[in-house]
C-alpha cells in the first residue's frame, strides 16, 4: 500500500537554506524536500 504524501509550506532562515540548497548541488539529495524528509526520518527513529 502507498502511503499518502502531503504538502507542509516551511519557513526557514536563508543560511538554512543555503546549507540545504548545497546538499542538493552536491548531489547527495534531488531536492530541498528529501533532505527535509531524511531528517525528519532520522530524528524520529533516534526519538
Amino acid at each position: 500500500m502507498k502511503e499518502e504524501i502531503h504538502i507542509l509550506n516551511v519557513r526557514l532562515p536563508e543560511d538554512v537554506l543555503s546549507w540545504l540548497d548545497n546538499l542538493v548541488k552536491s548531489g547527495s539529495y534531488n531536492s530541498r524536500s528529501e533532505v527535509i524528509r531524511d531528517i525528519i526520518r532520522d530524528f524520529l527513529q533516534n526519538d
